[in-house]
């Protein structure tokens, strides 16, 4: 460790030392902060609403307060964007995250409170300092570390309030000293046009000494590939021969995983997932080992849990951190400092491991295929993808699937779309067979309805020309920023789009 990081990272030790004690206390943890937030909220239109001064633990928290959806929340966010106070938390909030999410093109403003970017901040700091914990040979703080923010200026929704992507309002807020550690500068970061951003962010950063990238994965890789275009060299350690370390978040990262590794073939490269969204940060990345993330309690954000198989049931009781078990997909919902009461995230996750309560993200509660019973989530596709390339040597850039009626056989199957960035070593077919086997030693339910061709047919794959997945973004306006790939759906709406695209592409 150089002599500057290891001075910086005296000042992480009280932290390092209560991050090693919060798993123990996690309940407890979460209940103080379900009170911290009745409290500091108990004046606002909300708060008066539902009384929050005589709720007086979980059980009349939860039975006195409905779930909550962006669109049953709407009106009192549209109150704060024009300005209004004490809404659903307390003073007047001027910066909002604009999100489209991935089902529709509507936008959302997210309600980001001083609360929650400051909790948005310490979940990073906190990422770093387990990393530093699992790597006391680093350099992350004498080196440049570079962060791809969303694509997304800041603008004025009115005169009274601002919006832009998450990583905009978060860059637009940090401590002028990281501009000594971080590239490219604020005025690139926060560029709008998506094209022109990665052209002057390689501009300004191929040269530097970058030991420290940050970023979704899918956007990373478009600046990855159009560096080393720039560059002519074939790996990113050619261009920036000190990195060290990945902290990636946003969307699953095991489709990539062994496309990063062909680009990065580094043995001492480490990477890193977080947990953070919108409406706040979840969970960080506590051992380089192990994929499962460790949910943070103390983010002023109190969380509940709805078995997922129960969710669309009338008055289905939500679960604390108390009750969950292991391997169960639960949908998230969450109380936070930014105004959110009993949402709905839509995210889905399955514990691995409760005190610590460790996990990993699942899927969508809308971004799955359940149209023949096989209930196949995304991080089961994740993982078959995954597991395929590395017994075929392929590596997936981009994919989708949704279900194929075979109305004459009163069967069906999955039809997938997929953007190779290197074909398989075997055929496409074969690729296909070893796939389908992956997807049904990791979702029984798959195998079941798999089992003789009872209602489920061997999937199929139709290979996309190079660009499908980033020109269909395109068309949607959604490149950069958070905009994500719909991996899986029940519906044929994205698939169609996409194979039309593919089709014109190949014409």
């Amino acid at each position: 460790m150089d002599i500057l990081t290891r001075s910086l990272i005296q000042l992480f030790a009280k932290r390092r030392k209560a991050l090693e004690h919060i798993p123990s206390k996690a309940d407890d943890i979460q209940q103080e902060q379900l009170r911290s937030l009745l409290h500091k909220a108990r004046r606002t239109e909300w708060g008066r609403k539902f009384d929050f001064k005589s709720i007086h633990n979980y059980r009349e928290f939860a039975q006195r307060i409905p779930l909550q959806s962006y669109d049953t929340l709407k009106p009192y966010i549209m109150k704060m964007i024009n300005g209004e106070k004490n809404i659903l938390w307390p003073g007047r909030v001027k910066w909002f995250a604009k999100s489209s999410g991935t089902t529709n093109d509507k936008s959302k403003f997210i309600p980001m409170t001083s609360e929650i970017r400051a909790a948005q901040y310490k979940g990073a700091f906190d990422s770093v300092v387990t990393y530093l914990q699992h790597n006391p040979k680093s350099h992350l703080f004498s080196r440049k570390s570079l962060i791809l923010g969303g694509s997304h200026n800041l603008s004025p929704i009115n005169h009274k309030a601002h919006c832009g992507d998450l990583s905009a309002v978060l860059i637009q807020k940090l401590n002028p000293l990281t501009a000594i550690v971080r590239v490219p500068g604020k005025n690139i970061c926060l560029m709008d046009d998506w094209e022109k951003k990665i052209e002057a962010v390689v501009a300004q950063t191929w040269n530097k000494n970058v030991c420290c990238i940050s970023g979704i994965p899918s956007w990373m890789l478009a600046l990855i590939k159009e560096l080393l275009r720039k560059t002519g060299r074939q790996y990113l350690t050619d261009v920036w021969p000190k990195l060290e370390v990945y902290f990636h978040g946003g969307i699953s990262f095991e489709p990539y995983r062994e496309l990063y590794h062909s680009l990065i073939p580094s043995p001492s490269m480490h990477y890193v997932e977080t947990y953070n969204a919108s409406e706040g940060f979840f969970g960080i990345q506590t051992d380089l080992a192990s994929t499962s993330l460790l949910l943070m309690p103390d983010y002023g954000i109190f969380y509940e849990f709805i078995p997922l198989a129960e969710l669309d049931e009338q008055n289905t009781p939500a679960l604390t951190i108390e009750d969950v078990e292991i391997n169960k997909n639960y949908a998230i919902v969450i109380t936070t400092s930014g105004g959110l009461w009993r949402y709905l995230l839509g995210d889905t996750i399955r514990f691995t491991s409760v005190f610590p309560h460790k996990f990993v993200i699942t899927g969508r509660t809308k971004h799955f295929i359940n149209a023949f019973g096989e209930e196949l989530m995304v991080d089961n596709a994740d993982r078959a993808i995954s597991q395929t390339c590395r017994q075929t040597g392929a590596r997936v850039k981009e994919y989708t699937a949704a279900p194929l009626f075979m109305l004459d056989r009163g069967k069906g199957l999955h039809q997938w779309l997929i953007e190779f960035e290197q074909l398989p070593s075997a055929s496409i077919a074969q690729f296909a067979d070893l796939l389908d086997k992956s997807l049904q030693q990791l979702n029984s339910d798959y195998e079941a309805k798999r089992f003789k061709e009872i209602s489920l047919m061997p999937l199929q794959i139709t290979v996309a020309p190079e660009g499908t997945f980033y020109n269909w973004l395109r068309q949607k306006g959604r490149l950069g920023g958070q905009h994500k790939i719909p991996r899986l759906s029940n519906s044929r709406l994205f698939i169609d789009e996409l194979l039309a695209i593919s089709r014109e592409m190949k014409s």
